[in-house]
């Protein structure tokens, strides 16, 4: 795991909840929809098939646990759950939770709107946020500093 490195799109476009046992939890720096990232933390891993059996089974865990914690909270209409890597090759699992009037609705979120950061203090807020709540769903090592 010491040769991980978050590739540099994602490290810009994103910030740091914490990790669970296997991945880095990102929050998309894009208000225009509730979205975390997975990223397993295995160096040059582009693909599922590539984990072994025991990450493979811990990413699907993760990704469910994740899904299923933003569903609780969030109640939207539909859970969106995929690993493209079209842009960004490195293994990333986004979630995005969707709602009927979201500016993408029922289209894919991608190419859809320029991203709409948060304000500075609406973004450490809502960083805050997902860590105390995710804390309480797996072992949580949460952002430095925070």
């Amino acid at each position: 795991m010491t040769d991980f490195e978050l590739d540099a799109r994602l490290q810009h476009d994103t910030v740091l909840i914490g990790d669970w046992s296997l991945s880095r939890i990102l929050l998309m720096n894009d208000r225009h929809y509730p979205w975390l990232i997975l990223v397993p933390r295995r160096a040059g891993i582009s693909e599922i098939y590539q984990l072994d059996d025991a990450d493979r089974a811990q990413l699907l865990s993760e990704s469910c646990l994740l899904a299923q914690s933003m569903a609780e909270v969030l109640k939207p209409q539909k859970m969106n759950v995929a690993n493209l890597g079209n842009v960004v090759a490195q293994l990333h699992v986004h979630h995005v939770a969707r709602f009927v009037d979201d500016p993408a609705w029922p289209a894919p979120i991608w190419g859809k709107l320029p991203p709409h950061k948060y304000a500075d203090e609406v973004l450490l807020e809502t960083q805050l946020f997902w860590q105390a709540l995710l804390a309480q769903k797996q072992p949580f090592m949460s952002a430095p500093g925070l």
